[in-house]
C-alpha cells in the first residue's frame, strides 16, 4: 500500500476523494480542522486534526512523507508555497483549482461579467490551453491563478496535477446551486423565471468524477493542468426539470430571452450569457479517465442533503455562504411583481 494525505477531507470533494483512494488500496490520512470522519469511509482511514493554515500542523500531518498529497481547499499563492515547501516529503500533489481562472481572447473573465458586455465568450469546448487571468490577490479567480502558477513553477521539485473544477455539485456542499430549485419546490412555487431562455450552460462537476480524477492522477504523478467536469453540461432548464423529477413536482418555466429582467428575477446560479463547457480530452489522454457518472446520477443524493439541512431552518441560516455569494435567491415579491406586469 502507498500513503495519501488528503487536506480538506471533510469537505464535499474531500469526502469523496478519501473514499476513492481508500477503495483503490491507498493508506489514507484524512486531514481537516475538525478531525471528523465520514461514516462511509473504511475503518482503516486515519483521521488527523490539523488546520492547513498552520504550517507546523500541516507539516506534522505529512510526517516523514507521503506518496501523494491531495489538497482540496488550496486557495492562493501562499498555499502553493506551503505545499512546495514539502517537496522531498511528498512524492506529488494533486490540487483542486477552478475553471474561473480562464479568460477569453478579449480578456473577459468571471471577474468582468458584471460589466456591460463583460461576460466571457469561451470556445466550446473549452481546452486547458485557453489563456488565464493574471495571478494576483484581488479575487477568487486571480488567487486560484496565482496558486496554479506557483505550483507549476515548482513542478521540477514537486510534480503537481491541477484540476480545474467546474460548478461543483454533490452532498455536503456549503454553496449548492441546486438550492435555487429545491427551495422553490419546497415553498410550493410552481412557476419559475429563467433568463437566457433557460439555455445557459455552466459545466457541472460532480464530486465523484473529481475524486476519480484525483485517484488516477495520484497513481500517475506529473505536472499538468486538467479540466475536471462531468461528461454532460445540461442547460439550466434541464437541471430544473431534473430537480423537479427527483422531488416529484411539476413546474412551469417562464423563459426570458436575454439577461435577467430585474434584480433577483430569473438569475439562477448557473445563468450565464454564453456557455462555459469544458473539454475533457486531456484527462482521457493523460490519465485514461472515464467519468463515473453523469450530472443527474447523483442528483437525488444532493437534493436529499439540501432538504435535510433546510428542515425547520431559514435558508440563510442553513447556507450563509450561499447568501453571501448570490444574495436573495428567493425574492418572490420581485418575481410576482414582474410576472404580474408581464401579464398586464
Amino acid at each position: 500500500m502507498t500513503r495519501a494525505v488528503v487536506i480538506g477531507a471533510t469537505g464535499q470533494i474531500g469526502r469523496a476523494t478519501v473514499s476513492a483512494l481508500a477503495r483503490d488500496g491507498w493508506e489514507v490520512d484524512a486531514v481537516s480542522r475538525g478531525g471528523g470522519r465520514d461514516a462511509r469511509w473504511p475503518e482503516n482511514v486515519r483521521v488527523v486534526r490539523a488546520d492547513r493554515e498552520d504550517d507546523a500542523a500541516l507539516s506534522a500531518a505529512v510526517g516523514e512523507g507521503c506518496d501523494v498529497l491531495v489538497d482540496t481547499v488550496a486557495f492562493d499563492a501562499g498555499h502553493a508555497r506551503q505545499l512546495a515547501a514539502l517537496a522531498g516529503r511528498a512524492g506529488s500533489v494533486v490540487v483542486v483549482s477552478s475553471v474561473s481562472v480562464y479568460e477569453d481572447d478579449r480578456g473577459r473573465n468571471f471577474d468582468t461579467q458584471a460589466e456591460p458586455g463583460g461576460f466571457p465568450h469561451y470556445p466550446v469546448p473549452l481546452p486547458e490551453s485557453q489563456r488565464t487571468v493574471e495571478p494576483g490577490d484581488s479575487s477568487y479567480s486571480t488567487r486560484k491563478a496565482a496558486l496554479e502558477r506557483e505550483l507549476l513553477a515548482a513542478g521540477d521539485r514537486l510534480p503537481a496535477t491541477l484540476l480545474r473544477a467546474g460548478a461543483v455539485h454533490g452532498p455536503h456542499c456549503r454553496t449548492p446551486r441546486e438550492l435555487y430549485f429545491v427551495g422553490r419546490n419546497l415553498d410550493g412555487r410552481r412557476r419559475r423565471v429563467l433568463a437566457y431562455g433557460g439555455a445557459s450552460r455552466f459545466h457541472p462537476a460532480g464530486v465523484h468524477n473529481i475524486a476519480e480524477l484525483v485517484r488516477l492522477a495520484a497513481s500517475r504523478p506529473g505536472t499538468r493542468v486538467l479540466n475536471a467536469v462531468d461528461p454532460d453540461a445540461p442547460a439550466v432548464a434541464e437541471i430544473a426539470r431534473a430537480v423537479d423529477a427527483v422531488m416529484g413536482v411539476e413546474t412551469e418555466d417562464v423563459l426570458v430571452d436575454g439577461p435577467p429582467p430585474a434584480d433577483t428575477v430569473g438569475d439562477t446560479p448557473w445563468s450565464v450569457a454564453a456557455p462555459v463547457v469544458c473539454d475533457m480530452g486531456e484527462a482521457e489522454r493523460q490519465l485514461g479517465y472515464r467519468p463515473v457518472g453523469r450530472y443527474a446520477d447523483g442528483l437525488a443524493e444532493t437534493v436529499a442533503f439540501i432538504e435535510e439541512r433546510l428542515a425547520g431552518r431559514d435558508w440563510r441560516e442553513a447556507y450563509p455562504k450561499m447568501f453571501q455569494a448570490y444574495g436573495d435567491l428567493f425574492d418572490y415579491a420581485a418575481e410576482d411583481a414582474w410576472l404580474a406586469a408581464r401579464r398586464d
